[in-house]
């Protein structure tokens, strides 16, 4: 199983989610996009507008966190904290857009700087 280290962050939540392994564009993208689509699906049919980033966190954690798993949860953890080890940082704007963001040196030294010390992953590039 590859140890591939990975954030998830919701725009205006401040929870960060942390998965230790599974963090692969190639692995995340396509189920994080499924699940979205999903997500976004029910908020329009729902027209619920209030909330909207807690309730993604939280279903992230529940629904999405199943799937990159599998079966083993103490890869998963939702804190405040970025951690210096991951490889890419998955950025869920309101906008509904998926950005995938690759930590620098400045990260690697100080983790509190988030996504300031990323540069953006060019998704046709992978």
């Amino acid at each position: 199983m590859p140890h591939t280290p990975c954030h998830i962050i919701v725009e205006g939540n401040p929870a960060v989610i942390y998965a230790s392994r599974n963090g692969l564009p190639s692995k995340v993208l396509p189920t994080l996009s499924r699940f979205l689509e999903t997500f976004w699906q029910e908020r329009d049919t729902s027209g619920e507008v209030c909330d909207t980033p807690e309730c993604l966190v939280a279903q992230i954690v529940v629904r999405f966190g199943f799937e990159i798993c599998e079966d083993d949860y103490s890869n998963l953890r939702v804190g405040v904290e970025y951690y210096p080890d991951v490889e890419y940082l998955y950025w869920i704007s309101s906008e509904r857009k998926v950005q995938v963001w690759v930590p620098e040196d400045s990260y690697r030294q100080n983790p509190s700087l988030g996504l300031k010390a990323c540069r953006e992953l060019v998704l046709d590039a992978i």
